[in-house]
């Protein structure tokens, strides 16, 4: 693993990545670059696939009466920018190199945006493996490393979990450097910083790490460096859900403990509040740090509106979590213990049962709703319509005609799953069905305690749940009357004045001062 400590700022390659490490002196255990060419072919053979891989290749010229070498993989470079490169260098005559090549030629005669220098084999070979060019000269030893790359993209999208009314269109795509385009030009801010760090033994993921220096938590900053500085592993071919599993959610706790995100006015907005965004190469979904169970329940689509709709958004979307959550266990009880049901909700409770019993009607029903939204995600587009109708017609209205569920389990069922698709985290929806189905279970063996100590055992679990050693249930637990009611009311921005307390940023205010300072 490789790190560098600094924000990102110099010039980069077209669609290109910022780089992790820039010609380090020669460690001790790193093999040096051959000062003949003869000698470096047969060991980029050995070492990194010549010949082997279609895509590997050595393109050897002469120029100014001196041999050179360009070693690149062709499917991560800009191949117009090397050519343009090539053709300035063949102009050369033997009058224009002198003994120290190496120089001229990084100092006068490759005319590229980025030139470093790699002065070990394997700097030089973790860089073009990362999509740069080396440049070997013969007889010397050092090797020139173009930032040339042009990996494969798509353009910015609305990502589809996250979509408003109004408002960008546009979402973070694979590329890390898109990415941090995107976020810098929302956030021109001198005092943002984007530091990268190298993971994995084998896939050398970039993972950057961002944020808001005067405003964000220096304790924060620093905590989150080193535990991504201390993930040991062999790669992150899954990107961020890896590197989470490895850093913050290292047990089977179910619930997550960090907040994705594809949209970088989000993320923006969460750097100016004090948050540390950590993004990972190859994905397009953003983690930010720390998060609470609250933050979890947001939208940006809260903020899109007035503050009077936001407000009456952001109710709907507690009420379907609670539904998401409660609506089946309290209904199940009220079959179990009709003597509970208040005389106004006499309604409640099927006038006949089916010809299974309850309790595997709902574990059925579970099953079923996980099994369509699978189904959902893998049947292509023009087949969706097709599998709705076999879902909603052929399973749902059937089973119920023919006995075998009940009508109020489906139409329970059915708010439920409203509830969780509301629920703006994928992930917490996910942990909040789980909930729920241990609550049936727990009311299906023992009835009233079951729920009651269900329900106390969930809520303990969160209050005892800490992210980045921020309490998950803050501010209920402990309580923040001011942050509290902030949450419930989407206040004006103009009186939303104090950043999240939480986060414990260097700047509480939110509003620069009269001089323009914030």
């Amino acid at each position: 693993m490789k790190k560098m400590q600094g924000p990102i700022g110099r010039p980069q390659a077209r669609n290109g990545h910022p780089r992790a490490q820039d010609g380090q002196p020669p460690s001790g255990n790193k093999q040096p670059i051959p000062e003949n060419l003869d000698e470096l072919k047969p060991l980029l053979e050995r070492e990194a696939g010549l010949k082997a891989n279609f895509d590997v290749v050595l393109r050897e010229m002469t120029f100014g009466g001196r041999r050179t070498a360009l070693f690149y993989l062709n499917g991560l470079v800009n191949s117009s920018v090397l050519t343009e490169v090539l053709v300035r260098l063949s102009y050369l005559t033997p009058e224009d190199i002198d003994a120290d090549a190496l120089k001229l030629f990084f100092d006068t005669y490759v005319p590229a945006v980025q030139v470093t220098k790699a002065e070990t084999f394997d700097d030089m070979l973790d860089a073009v493996l990362a999509g740069d060019a080396a440049l070997f000269i013969d007889r010397e030893r050092a090797a020139l490393i173009l930032d040339v790359k042009m990996f494969p993209d798509r353009t910015p999208e609305e990502p589809s979990l996250e979509r408003v009314v109004r408002g960008s269109r546009d979402g973070f795509v694979e590329t890390l450097m898109k990415n941090v385009s995107l976020i810098r030009r929302r956030l021109r801010d001198k005092e943002l910083r984007f530091e990268l760090i190298r993971v994995g033994a084998r896939t050398k993921t970039d993972i950057c790490i961002a944020y808001i220096r005067d405003i964000a938590d220096p304790g924060l900053v620093e905590e989150v460096k080193r535990k991504i500085g201390r993930v040991n592993v062999y790669g992150l071919p899954l990107a961020d859900k890896q590197l989470e599993e490895t850093t913050v959610n290292l047990g089977w706790h179910p619930y997550p403990l960090v907040r994705y995100s594809e949209r970088p006015d989000v993320v923006a907005a969460q750097l100016l509040e004090g948050s540390v965004a950590v993004m990972t190469d190859t994905t397009p979904t953003v983690m930010m740090l720390p998060t609470t169970f609250f933050d979890l329940t947001q939208h940006a689509e809260e903020n899109r509106q007035t503050p009077f709709i936001g407000t009456y958004l952001r109710w709907i979307r507690y009420i379907g979590i609670l539904f998401s959550l409660f609506l089946l266990p309290l209904w199940f009880l009220f079959v179990l213990k009709p003597e509970l049901k208040p005389p106004t909700l006499d309604f409640l409770g099927p006038r006949q049962m089916g010809r299974i019993p309850l309790f595997l009607q709902f574990l059925l029903a579970e099953i079923g709703v996980d099994l369509m939204r699978m189904a959902a995600v893998h049947t292509p587009t023009p087949l969706s319509t097709a599998m709705s109708l076999i879902a909603a017609i052929l399973i749902g209205d059937i089973a119920v005609k023919t006995g075998l569920f009940n009508n109020e389990v489906i139409l329970y069922m059915a708010i439920a799953a409203i509830g969780m698709f509301a629920t703006p985290n994928y992930e917490l929806g996910l942990a909040n069905r789980i909930v729920r189905l241990a609550l049936i279970i727990a009311v299906a063996l023992f009835g009233v305690p079951g729920f009651v100590v269900g329900t106390a055992l969930f809520i303990v679990l969160l209050a005892c749940t800490r992210s980045f050693n921020r309490p998950y249930l803050w501010p209920f637990i402990p309580f923040d009357g001011r942050s509290m009611a902030a949450l419930l009311v989407r206040p004006p921005e103009l009186q939303n004045k104090k950043r999240n307390p939480l986060l414990k940023p260097q700047q509480l205010d939110r509003l620069p001062d009269a001089q323009g300072n914030g």
